[in-house]
């Protein structure tokens, strides 16, 4: 899917919810359906990434619940968006929501980008300074590849490398993981980063 598909898709799934949500729902979203919305990259992406719920307390503050597992009314709605558009099943998941076990970075929901779908749908797409975090960590513990490839396309500057390589270990605070993220830095040219960690 690129952004015009992804939109559809989000657009079809917000249709759903209306009829079959109580109450509306937030959502935090990032990776490549994100990135392609918000104009970072043009590539093909399989699946929307779901990292948490964005609820809202009694003082007005959002707050996070990791969206794993999905909500039974959301997973509703995306099987009928699935079907609809002959996406696969899991079109819409929590893969990264682990993440927000061990914390997002702070100050998240400032740098969001926040579209609605429909009355039932809000998205809240991650910005470029939290992508390049969890770009980051991603090719660090994968390896070359897409996650690489969006992390150059970001364009991360040498203080967003650092912060976010920072952010990425307390993730996975293995040396393996550190050697990795070293050498993902030093093959971009970061090599005053990786000397620091």
């Amino acid at each position: 899917m690129l952004r015009e598909d992804i939109e559809k898709v989000l657009n079809a799934l917000g249709e759903q919810l209306d009829s079959l949500a109580q109450e509306p729902i937030e959502l935090l979203v990032c990776g490549g359906s994100a990135l392609n919305v918000l104009g970072f990259i043009k590539r093909a992406t399989k699946d929307v990434d779901v990292l948490a719920y964005v609820n809202r307390n009694k003082k007005g503050e959002k707050t996070f619940i990791k969206a794993d597992p999905l909500r039974p009314v959301l997973l509703e709605a995306s099987k009928k968006v699935a079907r609809d558009f002959n996406l696969p099943e899991n079109w819409l998941n929590a893969g990264p929501a682990s993440a927000v076990d061990l914390g997002l970075p702070e100050g998240i929901m400032e740098r969001v980008i926040t579209r609605r779908f429909g009355k039932k749908l809000i998205v809240h797409f991650l910005g470029r300074y939290d992508q390049i975090h969890f770009k980051l960590y991603a090719a660090a513990d994968q390896g070359a590849g897409k996650h690489f490839d969006d992390l150059l396309a970001l364009k991360p500057g040498t203080e967003e490398l650092e912060k976010a390589a920072r952010w990425s270990m307390t993730h996975d605070i293995s040396e393996g993981y550190r050697q990795s993220l070293k050498k993902v830095l030093s093959y971009m040219g970061y090599e005053d980063v990786a000397e620091r960690l």
